[in-house]
């Protein structure tokens, strides 16, 4: 068993929730939706649709065979608009609750500058943990994410042996599938900070080779210009 022979990851398009934080312009902000309530917005279905021409453009031989999916509705939504975009039909769809973006717990609802503001404690935490290793409460830590991904991967295997995968998932996913395609060690997941931010819609690309996935694009936004 050698498992995926190609794995495409895709950030889901913008959300009502990514604009919102850019909209904020650093000012505190409270978000009170969550997870299961975020869609995507009008630039995010576009952009959606532009995962989907692109996909319709690749060849045969490297278009996917078999779709996994974040149980999040911007991620689903984004599937959903790009599967229209590409014209495609029949696509085996598994929905996976190990792609979920990142949990943050009793920080879901704010962005930075709002935990600064009303949790200074957790800002002392986070830097005496570091980045990657702090855990809010409730929440998970990055490595937290790794070993969820590690377990969903070692599923994959089996389950997509020699086939052409599409992920469509979030920023924490697809920045640590990289992580761990590398075989990096996680003492220092800190590094993988270099290639943020994952960006929306964006396309990662690996391959397998000689046993192991091998990058050949990553934090694509080339169709979307």
């Amino acid at each position: 068993m050698c498992g995926p022979t190609r794995i495409i990851a895709v950030r889901h398009g913008q959300s009502e929730a990514n604009l919102a934080h850019e909209l904020s312009g650093g000012r505190p902000l409270v978000y009170d939706r969550g997870d299961h309530e975020v869609a995507l917005t009008d630039l995010g279905r576009r952009q959606a649709a532009a995962v989907g021409r692109t996909l319709a453009g690749l060849a045969a031989a490297e278009a996917p065979e078999v779709v996994w999916c974040s149980p999040y509705p911007r991620a689903r939504e984004t599937w959903a608009v790009a599967q229209r975009a590409w014209g495609v039909t029949g696509l085996p769809l598994t929905v996976d609750e190990r792609l979920r973006d990142r949990e943050m717990g009793a920080l879901a609802r704010y962005n930075r500058a709002a935990v600064v503001e009303r949790f200074p404690e957790e800002v002392t935490r986070f830097l005496a943990a570091g980045e990657y290793s702090y855990r809010p409460d409730g929440g998970e830590s990055f490595g937290d994410v790794v070993v969820r991904l590690r377990a969903f991967l070692a599923d994959l295997r089996e389950a997509a042996d020699g086939r052409r995968v599409l992920i469509v998932a979030h920023d924490a996913v697809v920045l640590l599938l990289r992580h761990v395609f590398a075989g990096t060690p996680d003492a220092a997941l800190a590094e993988i900070h270099r290639f943020t931010p994952i960006l929306n819609a964006s396309l990662s690309t690996w391959r397998a080779v000689g046993g192991r996935m091998e990058v050949q694009a990553f934090n694509d936004v080339t169709h979307l210009a």
